[in-house]
C-alpha cells in the first residue's frame, strides 16, 4: 500500500474531525458576537443569584497583598448598558494589539515588500542544515519572549516562508511558529520583562507567611533554560512526527520558491541592509547606553525591566525592519523612491482591513467579560475547591497545573491570573514545604501550552489570517487542528517534566 494511501492512525483522524467541525462554525467575528451575548444573559443570571467570592489579592497601586471580595455584575443593569454603549471606543483603543499589529506593520511591510524577508528566509534556508531548520526555528520562537509580543508579529510568518522555501508545508512552519512563540512564553534563556512583574507579586505573597524572605529575577532560571531545552526538541519533534504527515505535501495556490540562489542585486541589498542594521542599533544605543540616556528609567537607570527601552520594544523592532527594507530596496534596486516605501507601508496596513474588524469585536468581548467578575469567580472559585481537596504537596501542585491550564482559556493575560493565583497558592503551598520558587515555575507550565489554543489569545485570529493566506479554505477549525497535539503533549510532558525536577530536589534558579 502506498503511503498516500495508508489508513490513518486514531489521533490524525480525531485531528481531521476537529478541522471540519472547526471551520464549519461561523465566522470568527460572528463567533465574538454570540460569545457577547452568553456574557451578556449569565452576567445577568450570576448576579441575581447573588454570586460572590472573598480572597487575598494583590493590589498594584500599593504593592501590598489585600482582602479582596468580588461579585458578579450584570450588563444588564443601568450601570452596564451605560457601559456597553460609552466604553465601545475606548474599549477598542486601549486593546494593546491593535497598536501593536499596526505599529510593527510598518515596518515589517517594508522589509516584505522590498524583498528583504524572501532574501533572509532563502539565506537561512542556505546555511542552515534541512535537519536543523525546524529546531533552529522552534529555538528563536521560544526566546523570542525576550522582545514581548514582537515573536507573534515576526517569527511566525518568517517560520511559514521558510517551510514553503524548501517545499515543506507552510501551515507546518505556522504551526511551529505559533507552538514555539505562544505555547512557551513564560520561559526563556534570559531575564525577560515578565520576569520581573511576576516575581514582584511573587514576593508580595511570600510575606503572607514570612515577611524575611524572597525571591530574585533569577529564581527560576535553571528550570526555564531546561524547559526551553525540552521544549525545543519536543516542539520540533511533534511539527515532524505529528503536524507534517499529517498535512502531506502542499498543493495551494501560494507559489513555491523553486530558486534558493541569491542573485547579485539580492547580496548587495542584504549588503546594504547589513549596514542599515548597524546605523539603527548605533542610534538606538545612544538612545539606551549612556548614563541619563533618554530609554533608560528616569528614576534607577534601569535598562531592563520597567524601562522606556523595554516598553519601546515593538517600536525599536520596527525601526529596525523600517530601515533594513528601505537599504535593502535601495540596494537590490526593488525600492527607488520615498513614494515606494508609503505604498509598501500602506499595502500592509491594509491587508489588516479584516483583522481589524476582528478586533474590534473580540476587544468588546474582553471587556465586557472583564466587566462581569466572571473569569475572578471562575478562578477563585477553582482554587477553593482545590485547596479543600487537602492533596499531598505534589499532587496540590500538580493540580494547581491543571488549574491554570483551565484557566488560562478564558484569562489569558499571565501578569492578571499571578495577581489571583498567587496571594492563594504560594501561601497554601510554602506551609506544605513547596518553595516559592516551585510555585512560580508550576505557574509557568501552566500558564503557556493553552496559549496556542484559545481564541481569547489576542493574536489567534491573525494566525487564522495567515492560514488562509496559505490554503484558502482554512478557517478557526485548521488553526486549532494544527495546534491541538502541541498542547496535548507539552502540557502531559512539561508537566512531567516539572514534577521530575520537583521529586529530585533540582535547584530552580540562582
Amino acid at each position: 500500500m502506498s503511503e498516500a494511501a495508508a489508513p490513518k492512525g486514531g489521533m490524525q483522524k480525531l485531528l481531521d474531525w476537529v478541522e471540519r467541525v472547526g471551520n464549519r462554525v461561523p465566522h470568527p467575528v460572528m463567533i465574538f458576537v454570540y460569545l457577547i451575548a452568553i456574557v451578556i444573559v449569565l452576567s445577568t443570571i450570576l448576579s441575581v443569584f447573588g454570586a460572590r467570592v472573598s480572597y487575598q489579592a494583590y493590589n498594584p497601586a500599593t504593592g501590598d497583598i489585600e482582602p479582596a471580595f468580588t461579585e458578579a455584575r450584570s450588563l444588564l443593569t443601568i450601570e452596564g448598558i451605560r457601559f456597553m454603549f460609552t466604553g465601545v471606543v475606548g474599549n477598542f483603543m486601549g486593546f494593546n494589539a491593535v497598536g501593536v499589529i499596526i505599529v510593527a506593520m510598518v515596518g515589517v511591510g517594508v522589509a516584505e515588500e522590498s524583498g528583504l524577508v524572501k532574501a533572509l528566509i532563502r539565506k537561512l534556508v542556505i546555511v542552515a542544515p534541512a535537519k536543523a531548520l525546524t529546531y533552529i526555528l522552534t529555538f528563536v520562537g521560544i526566546v523570542s519572549s525576550i522582545a514581548a509580543d514582537a515573536g507573534y508579529l515576526v517569527l511566525i510568518p518568517l517560520a511559514a516562508a521558510a517551510f514553503i522555501s524548501v517545499g515543506r508545508h507552510p501551515l507546518a512552519g505556522l504551526a511551529v511558529g505559533f507552538a514555539s512563540v505562544a505555547a512557551a512564553f513564560l520561559v526563556n534563556v534570559l531575564i525577560t520583562p515578565v520576569d520581573g512583574i511576576l516575581t514582584e507579586i511573587t514576593n508580595d505573597a511570600i510575606r503572607l507567611v514570612n515577611p524575611n524572605l524572597s525571591i530574585d529575577l533569577a529564581a527560576n532560571v535553571w528550570f526555564s533554560m531546561g524547559s526551553v531545552a525540552l521544549l525545543t526538541v519536543l516542539i520540533a519533534l511533534i511539527t515532524e512526527r505529528i503536524i507534517e504527515p499529517r498535512l502531506g505535501p502542499y498543493t495551494g495556490d501560494y507559489k513555491v520558491p523553486g530558486e534558493t540562489v541569491l542573485s547579485e542585486a539580492e547580496y548587495r541589498g542584504l549588503r546594504m541592509a547589513g549596514l542599515g542594521l548597524l546605523g539603527v542599533l548605533a542610534f538606538l544605543a545612544l538612545l539606551t547606553l549612556p548614563p541619563g540616556a533618554p530609554l533608560r528609567h528616569p528614576q534607577t537607570g534601569a535598562i531592563i525591566g520597567s524601562s522606556p527601552f523595554m516598553n519601546s520594544l515593538i517600536v525599536s523592532i520596527s525601526l529596525i525592519f523600517l530601515v533594513c527594507g528601505i537599504a535593502y530596496g535601495r540596494g537590490a534596486g526593488t525600492m527607488r523612491t520615498t513614494n515606494d516605501v508609503i505604498a509598501a507601508i500602506q499595502k500592509a496596513i491594509g491587508g489588516l482591513a479584516g483583522l481589524i474588524l476582528l478586533l474590534l469585536v473580540i476587544s468588546q468581548f474582553i471587556a465586557f467579560f472583564n466587566y462581569t467578575n466572571m473569569a475572578t469567580l471562575a478562578a477563585v472559585s477553582m482554587a477553593a475547591v482545590l485547596e479543600a481537596l487537602a492533596l499531598p504537596s505534589i499532587a496540590l501542585l500538580l493540580g494547581f497545573v491543571v488549574v491554570v491550564f483551565l484557566l488560562d482559556l478564558i484569562i489569558t493575560a499571565a501578569i492578571a491570573k499571578w495577581a489571583i493565583f498567587a496571594p492563594v497558592f504560594v501561601p497554601l503551598l510554602m506551609q506544605l514545604g513547596v518553595e516559592p520558587e516551585a510555585v512560580l515555575a508550576a505557574y509557568r507550565v501552566g500558564d503557556s501550552p493553552m496559549n496556542a489554543i484559545t481564541p481569547l489569545n489576542a493574536y489567534f485570529a491573525m494566525i487564522v489570517t495567515f492560514a488562509i493566506k496559505y490554503q484558502k479554505e482554512a478557517g478557526v477549525g485548521t488553526v486549532i487542528a494544527l495546534m491541538l497535539p502541541y498542547v496535548i503533549w507539552l502540557s502531559v510532558i512539561w508537566t512531567a517534566f516539572l514534577a521530575g525536577w520537583y521529586l529530585l530536589g533540582l535547584p530552580w534558579g540562582l
